[in-house]
């Protein structure tokens, strides 16, 4: 079992569930200026989280079947967020609240590991990110994201991927057909 099933199991054996929800596509599940006061899991679908530049939009992450998703600036400072959710398809959410986590970290030694292994893991994953960003090609990119994420390309449509990457839709596009003419030719 992974992280994100543990945490799950012991969520279900301490009741620790708040709620249970389906969200339409589009829909936002928290807003910029709104405090995050739960993390959620995503049962089915695809959650977004999205940054607005002078009316563009970026997104920065995503969320999909079986992993928990949350505006983490806001549940880490307690302050309102700079991001918002938005699904990307009808979704199924379970949320669980952060004091319930807060509790659950003081009381319980597992919960506690698999937690900070996860936030652990989330800053690793932004730290990657951020480092293609400023260095990487759009290819690179590409190819860094697709070797570490390949359940992204199934599961999200390749204009938010495009905005995840930097890159408009057409370049994703000539790109990948690049690196496929690539490998057809090795």
């Amino acid at each position: 079992m992974n992280a994100v099933e543990q945490m799950c199991v012991i969520f279900d054996d301490t009741q620790s569930w708040e709620s249970e929800f389906t969200i339409k596509r589009n829909q936002y599940l928290k807003r910029i200026g709104e405090k995050e006061t739960h993390v959620y899991f995503i049962r089915s679908g695809a959650i977004r989280v999205v940054y607005l530049d002078e009316n563009t939009e970026h997104s920065i992450r995503f969320g999909y079947r079986n992993n928990f998703i949350t505006l983490l600036d806001s549940l880490i400072s307690g302050t309102p967020s700079l991001l918002s959710l938005q699904a990307i398809k009808k979704s199924t959410i379970r949320t669980v609240a952060l004091k319930t986590i807060d509790q659950l970290i003081l009381t319980n030694t597992e919960f506690k590991a698999l937690w900070y292994a996860t936030l652990g893991g989330l800053i690793h994953q932004q730290m990657e990110r951020e480092i293609d960003l400023l260095t990487a090609s759009p290819l690179v990119r590409y190819q860094r994201v697709l070797a570490r994420s390949p359940q992204l390309f199934q599961e999200i449509p390749h204009k938010f991927i495009a905005s995840y990457l930097r890159m408009t839709p057409e370049t994703l596009s000539r790109i990948k057909k690049l690196d496929l003419n690539q490998d057809l030719s090795n």
